[in-house]
């Protein structure tokens, strides 16, 4: 299943340690239809984990909200998995234990939520279900972290950096991984990325923020077929939407 996501007139201020207010965010206006994949770019400062914070029920809003599917979201929702960039995965606890401790919270019993995060390996490219944390390289780290939020099932996949700690060619393969797994889902997925490429590559649509506090500046859609394939960034349309990108960062 999926979601519609709506941000309307959010705002976000923080009490700044001199007293003084920090006006982090909005207002901002957006909506990101069931199914989308939007990808939200922008200066540093620009608020775009606030926001996903946000819409994970993890910080509220000062004035305005975020809806989903009409409800206003107020606190975290089990619908909604929210993926950093840091594993965090629990090194006492092996790879088929870490992807199912969500559905441990929930209370589901031990045969069938390892039987779910045992399903997912194939579909995360692991094979090490007894390996344990400090066994496994960046990349495969990342694989295990998204396996816990899949593993929920939620409507609404929210990655903040995901892959952002990880060299170029582990975060190409698993961009394309994420893509794959995307298309079989159909999750809404709203990301945070400083990656142009990244984002153009992965998206429907992508939004520009300004600098502090962060606006919707650009709101710049992806129309190359899908599926894609890494040979679509050296096509002039990639190459084109990248451009228009990056010059409504550069005017931010």
């Amino acid at each position: 299943m999926s979601a519609e996501i709506a941000a309307r007139n959010l705002t976000v201020s923080y009490q700044a340690v001199d007293g003084r207010g920090l006006h982090a965010l909005g207002p901002i206006n957006f909506t990101i239809q069931p199914g989308e994949f939007v990808s939200f770019v922008g200066p540093s400062g620009s608020g775009k984990s606030t926001l996903i914070r946000v819409v994970a029920g993890l910080v509220n809003p000062t004035e305005g909200g975020v809806w989903l599917d009409e409800t206003p979201v107020t606190a975290p929702s089990p619908r909604v998995a929210l993926m950093f960039q840091e594993a965090n995965l629990l090194p006492w606890r092996t790879v088929t234990d870490n992807i199912a401790l969500p559905l441990e919270l929930a209370g589901v019993a031990k045969k069938e939520r390892t039987a779910a995060a045992l399903a997912l390996l194939p579909r995360l490219g692991l094979d090490c279900p007894t390996s344990y944390p400090a066994e496994l390289s960046g990349g495969m780290a990342q694989r295990v972290a998204l396996g816990r939020v899949l593993i929920q099932k939620p409507d609404v996949l929210l990655l903040d950096e995901p892959f952002g700690a990880l060299d170029a060619l582990t975060r190409e393969r698993l961009s394309q991984d994420l893509i794959h797994m995307w298309e079989h889902d159909r999750q809404t997925v709203m990301m945070v990325t400083h990656d142009i490429h990244e984002a153009v590559m992965l998206s429907d649509r992508i939004i520009v923020l300004s600098r502090r506090p962060g606006q919707v500046i650009a709101d710049i859609r992806v129309s190359i077929p899908r599926p894609r394939a890494q040979e679509d960034a050296y096509s002039t349309a990639f190459g084109d939407i990248a451009l228009l990108v990056r010059s409504a960062i550069e005017r931010a």
